[in-house]
């Protein structure tokens, strides 16, 4: 995620040479400034062909991370960023009067991006995927690495654009033997013509000779060279193309293998034929250089790239933003589709993880309580965000159904709260991504103390599942909603299993209507209680 700040030069110049910029405006010498970066560069093409995308990472809380931010949201590509980094990332592009041009980059948060940040923050977006794309460009290789396995252990396929040649990637972004990592991570290699004599470690020049040795080394599925002027080559199974580029003329070559990667993304997503591949991705490139910058500026260029393709399109999987304001009546629609898209996806969730519910892990948690409440223990219930309010609830539940149990602030914790907790009591800690840095922090310092952790998270593999005594597991897919981001059926799912642990609990400690009225001795359900606890018998 890159802004680009465009300069009009009469030539690229070399060292210790110097020139005048053409073009500038009040700002000085700045013609342009444009969204841009390998991958946001990859999703705003593959957006305008019609596919939904979807980036994560780290930016700095400036105007450039804004004017990028704002640019993701006009183009409906939804972000899952952290804004924590130094500053946004930035670049210069010099670009001459044949098209031609030279980039100076300032990494900023790109560099910052961590292992650790990948896994715990953005695992859950991966998994959400159908590609993930990713760069051999400014993103440290472990950062890369992290990626490509997470999506690789969800059987993600990925497309890895090599933008570097082998000297420049290493050591600036990692080491030789990390880089040598990620490309047998990645399902696609797409390396630049560069990129791909530098690794292939072969005499021939032929950039096919290239792209089969490359393929045969690190054993992708496909091998693709973006050759610019000159089209692509593929390598892959029983696969040996060479597809020429379309003939146009040329303003700025600034992402033409970003856009070429944005259509090879639609290509992939439907299923395309390699053949039919190259064509769909050269077309993208082929329209790219047409202007300046590397980022789309509309969706009317998906008419101009199925003009050259010479084909009709695959309908869009996702609809593209309309440029012309919705009427009040066409707002109303759009609002009610999406509310029963949501209900929609809430009972397919739901039933989904009712197939898959461990019932034993409910069980063995009525267990633990029970017990704890024997050796005079108590039951804590606690969450970060979201899962705050559903621990509010669940302790407020139990207490009413006869388990008492009290709410623990999470953050609180460290700060003396964990003086409410005994070694003999039972903490119920909720996070849907497990990850979470405040909770696992003081589900941390609980266990210190000597207490129990039971889990209620939508992912075993993280952090609170590993400290936990006992995981109840409640995974969801899809939170719903316009950027599905929000947690709504993720909420859902921990309320959902927390009420089943509340009626397992009921019945274990065999809650009478009787005691039932007493817990409750005001409102509508004490006076219903009541009314039943002095009913004959018979009619009970």
């Amino acid at each position: 995620m890159v802004v680009d700040l465009f300069y009009r030069t009469p030539r690229i110049i070399r060292a210790d040479e110097k020139t005048i910029l053409d073009a500038h405006d009040s700002d000085g010498a700045i013609e342009r400034a444009r969204a841009g970066g390998l991958v946001l560069n990859h999703l705003g093409w593959a957006r305008v062909l019609g596919l939904r995308t979807g980036i994560f990472g780290k930016m700095g809380e400036d105007r450039h991370g804004e004017f990028l931010r704002a640019a993701m949201d006009r183009f409906g590509i939804v972000h899952h960023l952290t804004l924590d980094g130094s500053a946004s990332s930035f670049a210069n592009v010099m670009v001459d009067s044949a098209g031609n041009r030279a980039i100076y980059m300032a990494r900023g948060a790109t560099a910052e991006l961590t292992t650790q940040e990948v896994r715990r923050r953005h695992a859950g977006f991966i998994r959400r995927a159908h590609i993930v794309t990713t760069e051999i460009s400014q993103l440290p290789l472990g950062a890369v690495i992290a990626i490509l396995q997470l999506a690789r252990s969800h059987s993600i396929p990925t497309v890895l654009d090599v933008d570097l040649p082998v000297a420049e990637a290493t050591p600036m972004l990692g080491t030789r033997a990390e880089l040598e990592r990620a490309l047998r991570l990645a399902t696609i290699l797409k390396p630049a013509k560069a990129a791909a004599a530098s690794l292939a470690a072969v005499k021939s020049r032929d950039p096919l000779v290239q792209a089969a040795a490359i393929r045969a080394k690190y054993k992708n599925r496909a091998v693709i060279v973006t050759l610019g002027e000159r089209g692509c080559v593929i390598a892959a199974k029983d696969t040996a193309l060479v597809a020429p580029a379309f003939q146009v003329k040329q303003v700025d070559s600034t992402g033409a293998g970003d856009a070429f990667v944005g259509g090879l993304l639609a290509a992939i997503r439907w299923q395309l034929d390699w053949k039919a591949a190259a064509r769909l991705a050269n077309a993208a490139g082929a329209v790219c250089v047409t202007r300046l910058g590397a980022f789309p500026e509309g969706f009317e260029l998906r008419a101009e790239i199925e003009k050259l393709y010479g084909a009709a399109l695959p309908a869009p999987s996702a609809a593209l933003p309309d440029a012309r304001p919705p009427s009040p009546a066409e707002q109303a629609k759009r609002e009610v589709r999406e509310i029963d898209r949501f209900f929609g996806q809430s009972l397919e969730e739901l039933t989904t993880l009712h197939r898959a519910l461990d019932l034993d892990a409910i069980a063995r948690a009525v267990e633990m309580i029970r017990a704890a409440q024997a050796r005079g223990g108590r039951v804590h219930v606690t969450g970060v965000g979201k899962p705050e309010h559903v621990a509010r609830y669940a302790a407020s539940l139990f207490c009413s159904v006869g388990t008492p149990a009290t709410f623990l602030h999470a953050t609180e914790t460290l700060h003396g709260s964990l003086g409410q907790v005994h070694p003999h009591d039972v903490v119920i800690a909720i996070s849907n991504s497990g990850n979470t840095s405040e909770l696992i922090t003081a589900a941390t310092a609980i266990k210190d103390q000597g207490a129990d952790i039971i889990a209620v998270t939508g992912n075993r593999d993280s952090d609170l599942a590993r400290l936990a005594d006992l995981v109840m597991y409640a995974p969801v897919r899809r939170e719903g909603g316009g950027l599905g981001l929000a947690p709504r059926i993720s909420v859902l799912a921990e309320v959902f299993v927390l009420a089943g642990l509340s009626v397992a609990l009921e019945v274990a400690r065999g809650l009478t209507v009787e005691e039932y009225s007493r817990f409750h001795p005001a409102g509508a359900l004490g006076e219903t209680a009541r009314r039943l606890a002095h009913a004959p018998r018979r009619l009970r």
